[in-house]
């Protein structure tokens, strides 16, 4: 493995030619233009753009895959690691990534969405650069966020809105991973 690690969620169900896709597969070309080394769940739609624009700038990519989904890793995942669960996958995906970002997707990424911000909130996991691609999400993080407010009581959580990047394109969102992980070289 080379570089540090980016791990990318987003929608399982995109095709090339729809934005969504050509916007993911230009981040990935981004993150290993960069030297980042891009990590995702290793099947379609976003994970197949971001690892296939990686693959076309020369990067190494890693895709995390579940038995339980009888599946096969998209041909441009050069590193397939296997797990048995759904969990097992969700937790392989955030603990190897040095760094996040959540492209728009459904309630997957979601879902991965949450657990990356919570492990964050509470304090379980060390602080990771986060980029969240395009506004898709903000609604969701601002609507969470006025429910919690700032300084929040609770068992060890932050409360408030998390330090997250909102990238509006894949070039600020390299941009951002890059300048964050450099300082843990």
């Amino acid at each position: 493995m080379k570089g540090h690690v980016v791990t990318v969620f987003g929608s399982s169900r995109l095709l090339p030619g729809d934005p969504i896709y050509e916007e993911a597969q230009r981040l990935g070309y981004e993150l290993a233009r960069r030297g980042l080394t891009v990590c995702t769940g290793g099947y379609g739609g976003v994970m197949e753009a971001v690892s296939r624009g990686a693959r076309e700038a020369g990067g190494h990519t890693i895709g995390i895959t579940a038995r339980i989904f009888a599946l096969r890793a998209n041909a441009w995942v050069a590193e397939e690691v296997v797990v048995e669960t759904w969990q097992q996958r969700l937790f392989a995906l955030i603990e190897c990534g040095q760094g996040y970002v959540v492209c728009p997707g459904g309630t997957g990424t979601l879902v991965e969405l949450a657990v990356v911000w919570e492990l964050q909130n509470k304090r379980l996991a060390e602080r990771r650069p986060c980029a969240l691609l395009g506004s898709f999400w903000l609604p969701v993080i601002e609507h969470v966020a006025r429910a919690e407010p700032a300084g929040a009581p609770g068992e060890g959580g932050r409360g408030g809105l998390p330090e997250f990047c909102f990238a509006r394109t894949p070039v600020e969102a390299a941009d951002y991973l890059f300048s964050h992980l450099q300082d843990r070289r």
